[in-house]
This record gives structure tokens, sequence and C-alpha cells, in this order.
């Protein structure tokens, strides 16, 4: 069934109260954190959580993270939380790093996509958490878009697929970080990364004192874990420096993405991106949405370094891409 269209309010970090008083009332709100603008709708509250899978078009057996505002609200959600995810939390939360424990009985399985492990973050981003807090329990928020389609880390990028069927966005401006959160499995024996991120193997594995599993690929039911995934409405390719090359002949109506120097060549579009890896991924999806505003009929993507640092951006490119 789908849901009626409604009027979106576009609300701000002064109406905090209202973005509230939405929830509070089943309503669903896209809010921004420090990763991507989440989809958020009270996490105690089953008919607003269906509301999300409707409004984004998400499977419902894809599960949800749970984000609470203080450490001491775990025990809401988890049965336990050993003292490796306690030096975690301690080091990375508020932050992008998502962690997987045994759920409590109690969590509903909408948000578990019937699995006996429940995610769960503390956000580091502040009308994020001022919202968690003054609604009083955790919400559930993934990614402010229609589902599979790229992440928005502007307000205006949550309104190009979800305008008329959510309640409101509270605007607060371009999200930091720009990529989803780490997830890691603290519910194995041996910590596992489902979902690279921000916070990287060598980051944690420093904290914990041990060697943690990063598969680049697995099937494990987790946010982000789709073959096709964050989606540009073009149809994006990855390829090397040499191959755009000489590609560039025979091809027209490109936007190229590179961060190496090209030879220019007429009817495309190129699209600097930054060296570093911390502002490219910051850039990344805002790049994409503006592409996708163009008359363009391919997005063409210098594939970027093969390097544990930049895992989280191939994740995110490969997932995109419409050739592998």
């Amino acid at each position: 069934m789908k849901e009626a269209m409604i009027k979106t309010k576009i609300l701000t970090a002064l109406h905090i109260d209202e973005a509230v008083a939405l929830l509070k009332n089943g309503e669903v709100v896209a809010l921004p954190t420090e990763t991507v603008y989440g989809l958020a709708a009270d996490a105690k509250n089953v008919e607003a959580i269906n509301k999300i899978f409707i409004s984004k078009g998400r499977p419902s057996e894809h599960p949800l993270i749970v984000h609470i505002d203080t450490l001491d609200r775990v025990g809401e959600w988890t049965e336990n939380i050993s003292e490796d995810a306690k030096k975690l939390a301690k080091h990375f939360w508020p932050g992008p790093l998502t962690m997987i424990f045994t759920k409590k009985n109690s969590v509903s399985s909408l948000i578990t996509g019937g699995l006996s492990t429940v995610a769960v973050r503390i956000p580091n981003h502040p009308i994020a958490l001022e919202i968690i807090k003054k609604l009083g329990n955790g919400i559930v928020a993934p990614s402010a878009n229609a589902h599979k389609k790229t992440s928005p880390t502007q307000a205006e990028h949550v309104l190009k697929t979800l305008d008329g069927k959510i309640a409101a966005i509270v605007d607060g401006g371009t999200c930091s970080i720009g990529i989803e959160s780490t997830i890691i499995d603290m519910s194995k024996e041996v910590p596992v990364i489902l979902r690279p991120g921000a916070i990287t193997q060598e980051m944690i594995e420093k904290v914990l004192g041990i060697a943690i599993e990063s598969p680049l690929k697995h099937n494990e039911k987790v946010s982000g874990n789709m073959e096709f995934h964050y989606q540009p409405e073009k149809p994006l390719y990855i390829m090397t420096r040499d191959h755009i090359e000489k590609l560039l002949p025979t091809e027209d109506a490109l936007a190229i993405m590179h961060y190496s120097n090209l030879h220019q060549s007429k009817n495309i579009t190129y699209y600097a991106m930054p060296t570093e890896k911390t502002l490219y991924a910051q850039a990344l999806y805002a790049t994409l949405h503006t592409i996708d505003s163009t008359d363009v009929k391919k997005i063409i993507v210098e594939k970027p370094p093969f390097l544990s640092e930049w895992s989280d951006i191939n994740d995110r490119l490969i997932k995109a891409s419409s050739k592998k």
C-alpha cells in the first residue's frame, strides 16, 4: 500500500521541539548526522518504523540501526556489552561507528530484520543528539533517501526522493563526514567489520590490541550490504586513468569524476575530486547529486586507490556502479 502524499515541512535547529513532537506522534523526520541524513522514527513505535520502509521503499527484512544519545542506554537494546565494545565506545562514540550486539527480546524484529542481533550507535551531531534526548527513546534512522539511491548529505538531497512522503526535514547543513558509519559485529568471538567507514580497521585494531576481520564481501544481513546500492540516476562506471584517456575521443555527454590530471576534451564535464580520502568522502555523494541534476548520459569515476584507508569509498562506488 502506498503512503498518501503529504506536505513535507522544512525545519531548522530552531525547531527541535517541533521535530520531537512529530516523532512522538508517530511520524518520520529526516535529520542530519555527521555521516549522512537519516530518516528517523521512534525506535519503540512499530507503526512509525513501518512508515520508514514504506516511504523509502526499503525491504522490511533489511535491518535498521538504532541511534541513542548515551552509552548508558545501550542496555535498553542489548543483553550485554563486552569489554572490547566498551573500549570502542569510549574511543569512538559519539561518532561514525555502529556496533552489533545480541538483542534483547523486547527489541522489535522490524528493527533487526528478524535477526537475533541489533545494531546501535551514538551519532556525533548536536541536532540528532538533542532530538534523541528530548524524545526519550532511541531512533532508527537509515539514510533519508529512496532505497538503493545516492545517500543525502544535504537537506535538498532528501527532498529529491522523499518530498511529500515524510513529515519533515530538519536542515542542519552539510554532513561533515559524508559516508555512512562503519559497522562492526561485536556479537562474534572475533569482531568483524561488515561495512567499512571512517573508523578504519587499523583504528579499531589499535584500540582493541587484537586483529579483527574485514572481508571485502560477505552475505550478512546488514545496512548497505546489497550488490547494488547508493545508485545515482545516471549509469556510473569505474575506470582507471588509462582507460579514461582511451575512452575520451570516442564518447561525449560524459561527467568524469577524477583526482588525477586528465587531458580535457569537449562535450565532457570534469569534476575534480580531492586526493585526500577524508575530503573525497565529504564530496562524493554531493558530487553525484550535482551530476544527476545535469543532462549528461553517463558518469565515469576514476578508480580510487586500492588501499585499506579507501575501503569505504571503494565499497560505495562499486555498489553504485552499473558495471563492475
